[in-house]
């Protein structure tokens, strides 16, 4: 063998080892973006208005970020985030968001019983509400947040997803509310 080609073969195998480490740099560097609002730990800077995205289903951080980037699902702050990134980064962000430990916090010594109405949302969001694919894990999410997005999906005014405007129609706010509260209990 060469030296020129033993220094080759050397150089790639370089290349090689450094990439990966690179590439999560990088991605670390791209979720400091995130980490802004949704928290360096998991935990949103203002839980009532932003959602926890640790621990998340990676299926609907995809659809999500897509859908802000496409404009599907408006947000004056999501929007101009996800219209940089490129589908690579999108399904990169997901899958690193998706890895991470949804945040632990205390469970009330005795958890509320089912309200009226859930068990419509349990044939998605699964039967402890941790989500699977696509829908989003709702168990442990803010009150506020969770009924604000409920709010949305009855008045039509949140619609990238088809089923659920009419679903959250079909509920009365007092019933909404009531779901909001089980949810973040848990």
């Amino acid at each position: 063998m060469t030296r020129t080609f033993a220094s080759a073969i050397f150089g790639i195998g370089i290349c090689l080892a450094i990439a990966p480490a690179h590439a999560a740099d990088d991605m670390d560097a791209k979720a400091q973006v995130c980490a802004a609002c949704h928290g360096a730990k998991g935990i949103p800077t203002d839980p009532k208005t932003i959602p926890v995205i640790w621990g998340q289903q990676e299926s609907y951080l995809m659809k999500q970020l897509r859908d802000f980037r496409n404009g599907e699902r408006p947000s004056a702050i999501m929007a101009p985030l996800a219209k940089g990134l490129a589908e690579a980064d999108l399904r990169q962000l997901a899958a690193y968001f998706a890895a991470k430990p949804w945040p632990s916090k205390k469970s009330p010594a005795k958890p509320p019983a089912p309200p009226k109405g859930i068990a419509q949302c349990q044939a998605c969001h699964q039967p402890n509400f941790e989500g699977g694919m696509p829908a989003p894990r709702l168990a442990g999410l803010s009150y506020e947040y969770l009924v604000q997005e409920m709010r949305e999906f009855a008045r039509a005014e949140r619609t990238n997803n088809l089923d659920m405007p009419g679903f959250m129609r079909a509920l009365t706010e007092p019933e909404r509310n009531a779901i909001a509260r089980y949810l973040s209990s848990l």
